[in-house]
């Protein structure tokens, strides 16, 4: 599972009906381009969390613990959707002491910012210029969303290491399907020989 975060911020919106506050916010821009993760720069393309918005069954965590769940889209304490800008929340907290307390450190801006754990399941990769390459995520799978205290920042030893990771996976695919595409070509340059071999006889 990879992590990223967004300088987005989550706020609390206060119901006019006496209703419990809500935690609003976007987790995820989209077409904006991250940090430099050492080996590739990333995007997220819209409509990459459709599916797995629909399908997926997504906590919203604090701080992602899963010892502290602030909602879950399953039991319609977490809502998700995409709009023009990225993945909106909206997450009804529970009752708790954790919770109120999370609640009063974001109203006093202590904890503003959006963090989310996904797993990639189609991206493309624009390697024109080998100084800045771009990864673009075209549709992952969310697994939660978390107000979070410190970002997971790219430039932790953890981020350095999980984009390396990314990058050299995706080299060894590469290399992976030139040998085939090589192989391929050999294939069909040794049927062509055999085919004027077996005109001669």
């Amino acid at each position: 599972m990879e992590r990223r975060a967004f300088p987005v911020k989550v706020e609390i919106r206060t119901d006019e009906n006496g209703r419990p506050p809500k935690l609003v916010g976007y987790a995820v821009v989209f077409n904006s381009l991250s940090d430099d993760l050492g080996w590739f720069r990333e995007q997220i393309r819209p409509g990459a969390f459709a599916n797995s918005i629909k399908t997926s069954d997504i906590r919203a965590l604090w701080n992602h613990n899963p010892d502290y769940v602030l909602g879950r889209n399953r039991a319609g304490t977490l809502m998700l959707e995409e709009d023009e800008k990225g993945l909106r929340i909206e997450i009804n907290p529970p009752d708790t002491t954790w919770a109120k307390d999370l609640m009063q450190s974001i109203s006093r801006g202590d904890v503003d910012q959006m963090s989310f754990g996904f797993r990639t399941k189609q991206d493309e990769w624009d390697e024109r210029d080998p100084k800045n390459v771009i990864r673009t995520l075209l549709e992952v799978d969310l697994f939660d969303v978390s107000p979070v205290t410190y970002p997971a920042y790219p430039a932790t030893s953890i981020g350095v290491r999980s984009a390396k990771e990314i990058f050299d996976s995706h080299a060894a695919a590469q290399r992976s399907n030139k040998a085939a595409e090589i192989a391929d070509d050999q294939e069909v340059n040794l049927r062509y020989r055999l085919q004027l071999l077996s005109r001669d006889l």
